[in-house]
C-alpha cells in the first residue's frame, strides 16, 4: 500500500470537525515526526463579504468544501492509519472508502483557490468589470449579495449612462 511520492487525498468528516481533525492530524505529524510522509493539510476556506439587515458589512470565513479536509501525503498503512483513526473522519473520498489521490486537474484547482484570496468588496467601492459586454467599463458597488457572490454595480456605460448591472463578484475588480 506504499507509494513514493506525495499525492493530495480527501477526508471525508463530520460536519463542524474540519478544523480539529486538521490540527490533531498536524499535531499527529510533529509528535511523530511524520513531515517527510504528511506534507500538508488544509481545510480551503474564503472571505466572504455579507451585508446584515442594518446595512452593516461584515466579514466571515466560510468552508470552501464542508466536511472535508485535504491531505497531502505518501501513502502508506500508516499514515493512512493516522488519518483514518483521527476523531471526527469518516473516510477517505474514494471507492469503498480506499484512499484515491485527487488528479492533477484538481489539484491545479485546489492550489488556485489557495494562490488566489477572494476579494472583499464594499458598498461604494469603485471597480471594473474584468468580463462580459461591458468589459473595462468602470462603476460604483451599490448593492451586495455575499451569500450568492453577486453585486450590482451602477456602470458608466459608452453613452454616459449609468446603467445598473448584476455581475459575480469574480468578474469585477476594485481600481
Amino acid at each position: 500500500m506504499a507509494d513514493s511520492e506525495a499525492k493530495w487525498y480527501i477526508l471525508h468528516t463530520f460536519a463542524g470537525y474540519e478544523n480539529k481533525v486538521m490540527a490533531d492530524i498536524k499535531k499527529l505529524v510533529e509528535n511523530r515526526n511524520f513531515q517527510d510522509m504528511i506534507e500538508d493539510v488544509m481545510v480551503p476556506t474564503v472571505t466572504k463579504t455579507i451585508q446584515k439587515d442594518n446595512g452593516e458589512v461584515k466579514e466571515v470565513e466560510e468552508k470552501v468544501y464542508p466536511s472535508y479536509v485535504f491531505v497531502k501525503m505518501v501513502k502508506t498503512d500508516e499514515t493512512w492509519q493516522i488519518c483514518r483513526n483521527t476523531r471526527g473522519v469518516t473516510g477517505f473520498v474514494g471507492p469503498e472508502t480506499k484512499p484515491t489521490p485527487m488528479s492533477e486537474e484538481e489539484v491545479r484547482e485546489l492550489e488556485k483557490d489557495r494562490r488566489e484570496p477572494t476579494a472583499t468588496f464594499e458598498v461604494g467601492d469603485r471597480v471594473v468589470l474584468k468580463q462580459g459586454v461591458l468589459e473595462d467599463f468602470e462603476g460604483e458597488i451599490v448593492e451586495i449579495d455575499a451569500e450568492n457572490r453577486r453585486v450590482v454595480v451602477n456602470v458608466n456605460n459608452m453613452f454616459g449612462e449609468i446603467t445598473p448591472t448584476t455581475v459575480d463578484m469574480s468578474g469585477i475588480k476594485k481600481i
